[in-house]
């Protein structure tokens, strides 16, 4: 008998892609299960057109290549206003930076990479057991959010954990990752109210002016896992997009991919040992009337024969009714409202009924 991943992949013709993207969903063990399967060509729906593929750069980038900033967060003591200017200045252009002596025990960073690794190498039937597209118990693991809405998918798998404002059960967090991510997302609390301080003093306002927003309360987790891709020249781990929420901060391990698009063109976002990523998502741009920029950034398919990780918690609102829009304080008549008010609910909504394509989520809140 056949396994249920090689009919994915003996694709007859006529090719009926529908039919192939169902039958990939259904077996519910993604692209980590294809590469098991031993193929050597990726299927037809995870190939896309070539105006995404034309500008991919693979490989490592010269020396001298523009990276993005890093911040050393325990210069704080030292000289706050300084660490708040070079905050300001990335949040405002980039729209990325990397954090160094942000507090998290070196040991925690390892073993939560490590954790969400272990998971996506169990056995099949292990992985299998949450597959599922709905969020409703907190956990889901699924092969690309939008694989039924893309023009064409994206070689990575993804665990998605609900941190808050109402969390998984804890029985229904893998036991194979349980801990790890309950530490984790302490750890994601506590830099991440430094870090809304610090982004809201520079737009001029008090320290506690974000994360009395509830800014912090409304988190997901995504573990992504980006296995060996047999032809990464026709198809991307993850494709350009800007984050709908507040803050990102993630977690990378060392083998690269994820890159930035700058008025520079697109740069890697190269691994430094211990240091976070922290970028802008398309809700704080517009809570800041556009002092703060979100950016487009995406991840190349894996061309080393060593799986790439990544944690990515995303910070959100707790209050998914409550109105939001430009910070009052932010606007004035020679620098109007640029964006209406909207609930968060609204906002998601709009976000997942798009693909994750690169069109901006802020250009349907526009006024």
């Amino acid at each position: 008998m056949s396994s249920p991943v090689a009919t994915v992949v003996s694709a007859a013709a006529p090719y009926d892609r529908a039919k192939a993207v169902k039958e990939f969903d259904e077996t519910k063990v993604g692209v980590k299960g294809l590469i098991d399967s031993g193929i050597q060509t990726i299927p037809p729906f995870f190939v896309h057109p070539p105006e995404t593929l034309a500008d991919l750069k693979q490989g490592p980038e010269p020396e001298s290549a523009p990276e993005i900033p890093t911040v050393d967060l325990s210069a704080v003591e030292g000289s706050r206003a300084a660490v708040v200017e070079q905050i300001r200045r990335a949040a405002s252009t980039v729209g990325f930076f990397q954090v160094i002596n942000h507090g998290v025990p070196e040991e925690l960073l390892r073993r939560t990479l490590a954790a969400v690794k272990e998971f996506h190498e169990q056995p099949a039937e292990e992985r299998a057991r949450v597959y599922r597209r709905e969020m409703g118990k907190g956990v889901s693991y699924i092969s690309n959010v939008d694989l039924f809405q893309s023009k064409a998918a994206s070689w990575r798998d993804t665990i998605q954990i609900r941190l808050g404002p109402t969390a998984a059960d804890l029985s229904e967090i893998p036991e194979v990752c349980r801990q790890e991510v309950m530490e984790w997302d302490k750890e994601v609390v506590r830099v991440s109210r430094v870090l809304y301080g610090l982004l809201s003093e520079g737009l001029g306002l008090g320290v506690e002016r974000l994360t009395e927003m509830g800014l912090v309360e409304g988190r997901v987790m995504v573990g992504h896992y980006y296995p060996f891709c047999p032809q990464p020249d026709l198809t991307v781990g993850l494709n350009s997009h800007a984050d709908p929420g507040a803050l990102t901060v993630l977690l990378q391990d060392h083998i690269g991919g994820l890159q930035v698009e700058t008025k520079q063109g697109w740069i890697h976002v190269k691994p430094q040992p211990q240091a976070l990523v922290i970028n802008i998502g398309d809700f704080l741009q517009i809570l800041s009337n556009e002092t703060y920029k979100s950016a487009h950034h995406r991840v190349l398919a894996n061309y080393s024969n060593e799986p790439r990780v990544s944690v990515a918690v995303f910070l959100n609102p707790s209050d998914r009714e409550r109105l939001f829009g430009p910070l009052p304080e932010l606007t004035s008549a020679e620098k109007p409202a640029l964006y209406r008010n909207f609930t968060f609910n609204e906002f998601m909504t709009r976000f997942f009924k798009k693909e994750l394509d690169g069109k901006s989520l802020t250009n349907f809140f526009r006024q």
